[in-house]
C-alpha cells in the first residue's frame, strides 16, 4: 500500500510540474488541434478546386457538354480562353489545366476519326497534375460515349471489362479523414516520448532530482509515476481530439469503439513513455533530446504505415518494421476507427505492443536505476 501511495503522490507531483510548464501545455494543445487540422487539410492528396480554362475552337454541342462536365468540387468553373491567351496564362500560373478543343472536333468524332484534344498542365502542381489529367480524360471519354448512344450512326465499341468501383469504409474517399487521423497518431508518439524525456530533464534542470534521491521512494516508483502521469495526459487529450477535431471539425465517421482505441493507445504509451525516459537518461539537455528524437522517433513514424502502406515497402523492410510498436499502433487504429474492428480482430496487435513495451520498460528501468545511482 505504501508503494501505491508513493506512486500516487509522485504522479500528482508530475501533474503539478507539467501545469507549471506553460510552453509545454501550449504545445500539447497546439499539437492536437491546429497541427491535426493543418495536416488533414493543408497538403491535399486529391483533386479539389483545380483551376482550369477551356479554349473551345469547335463551338459544338459536344464541346459545350465537355466544358459543362468540368464541375466542382474537382474543378473550378471553367474559364473561356482565347488561343493567344494560353501562353501568358500558363506562364503566370493562372490555371493548372488548359483544355484546347480543336475545330471540327464533334464532326471528326461522328465520322469515326480520332481527333486530338490538347491538355496543357502546369506540372509544378504535381499531385493535381497527375490526378486532373486522368479525370479530364475520363470526362471526355464519357461525353463521347454518350454522344455515341444518342447518335446511332456512330459505332460504339463496348469495353472488354466493365470496372465497378465501390469504396468501402470511406465512400466519399475524403482524404482529410485519413490524414487527420494519421497526424494525430504521429503526434501521440511524439508527445509521449518528449513529455517523458522532458519530465526527467526538468527534474535535473530545476534541481529537484536530488530531492527525489533523498526521499524514501524507489526508482521503480519514480519511473512509473512519470509514465502514468504523462500517459494520462496524452490519453485525455487524444480522446478530446477524436471527438472535437476528428469527428466535430473534420467530420470523420468513426466506425469502431473509441474506448477500445484509447485502451490500445494506453498500451502503446507504455512503450513510448519508457522510450522517452530512456532518452532522458542519455540526453543532458532538451536540444540533445530533440536530436535523439529526430534519429529514432521520426524514422519510426515514417515507417509505421501512417504515410506509406507497409505492403508497398521492400520485403526486408516489411519484416524489419514489425519490431516497431508504432507499426502495430497504426494497424489497429485503422482497423478500429476506419473499419469498425473489435477486440477479436485487434488483440494480436495489442499483445505485440504490450510485449515490446514490457521488454523496453525493463531495459529503460535498468538504465534509469543506474542513472539515479550515478547521481
Amino acid at each position: 500500500m505504501q508503494t501505491l501511495r508513493n506512486i500516487a503522490r509522485l504522479t500528482w507531483k508530475e501533474f503539478i510540474s507539467l501545469r507549471s510548464d506553460t510552453f509545454m501545455v501550449i504545445f500539447i494543445f497546439y499539437s492536437f488541434t491546429f497541427t491535426v487540422y493543418s495536416q488533414a487539410t493543408g497538403v491535399p492528396q486529391d483533386l479539389v478546386n483545380a483551376s482550369i480554362a477551356v479554349v473551345d475552337e469547335d463551338k459544338s454541342q459536344l464541346s459545350y457538354r465537355i466544358t459543362d462536365a468540368l464541375l466542382p468540387p474537382l474543378f473550378q468553373h471553367p474559364v473561356p480562353l482565347a488561343q493567344d491567351q494560353v501562353d501568358p496564362a500558363m506562364n503566370s500560373a493562372r490555371f493548372t489545366f488548359v483544355l484546347d478543343i480543336p475545330p471540327d472536333f464533334e464532326r471528326d468524332v461522328t465520322a469515326g476519326r480520332s481527333p486530338t484534344v490538347q491538355v496543357l498542365v502546369d506540372a509544378t502542381a504535381m499531385m493535381q497534375a497527375g490526378l486532373g489529367s486522368g479525370y479530364i480524360r475520363t470526362i471526355i471519354d464519357n461525353e463521347i460515349a454518350q454522344l455515341a448512344v444518342r447518335n446511332r450512326s456512330l459505332p460504339v465499341t463496348p469495353p472488354s471489362v466493365e470496372l465497378q468501383v465501390r469504396p468501402a469504409f470511406n465512400q466519399g474517399m475524403v482524404g482529410s479523414w485519413f490524414r487527420g487521423t494519421m497526424g494525430m497518431l504521429n503526434n501521440i508518439t511524439m508527445l509521449a516520448v518528449l513529455l517523458a524525456g522532458a519530465a526527467l530533464l526538468r527534474e535535473r534542470e530545476h534541481g529537484t532530482l536530488e530531492h527525489l534521491l533523498v526521499m524514501p521512494v524507489s526508482p521503480l516508483e519514480i519511473m512509473l509515476s512519470k509514465i502514468l502521469a504523462n500517459g494520462a495526459v496524452i490519453v485525455t487529450i487524444t480522446a478530446a481530439c477524436v471527438y472535437v477535431m476528428l469527428k466535430g471539425v473534420l467530420g470523420v465517421v468513426v466506425a469502431g469503439s473509441v474506448g477500445l482505441f484509447l485502451l490500445g493507445t494506453g498500451f502503446f504509451l507504455f512503450f513510448a513513455a519508457s522510450l522517452g525516459i530512456y532518452l532522458g537518461t542519455v540526453a543532458r539537455s532538451m536540444p540533445q533530446l530533440g536530436l535523439l528524437f529526430i534519429l529514432l522517433v521520426l524514422p519510426m513514424n515514417l515507417l509505421s504505415g501512417a504515410n506509406t502502406p507497409v505492403e508497398s515497402m521492400p520485403e526486408w523492410m516489411q519484416n524489419a518494421v514489425q519490431i516497431s510498436p508504432s507499426t502495430h499502433f497504426v494497424a489497429f487504429t485503422q482497423a478500429i476507427l476506419f473499419r469498425g474492428a473489435g477486440l477479436s480482430v485487434v488483440w494480436p496487435q495489442f499483445l505485440i505492443i504490450f510485449g515490446i513495451g514490457a521488454l523496453f520498460f525493463t531495459v529503460s528501468f535498468i538504465r534509469f536505476r543506474n542513472f539515479l545511482a550515478a547521481q
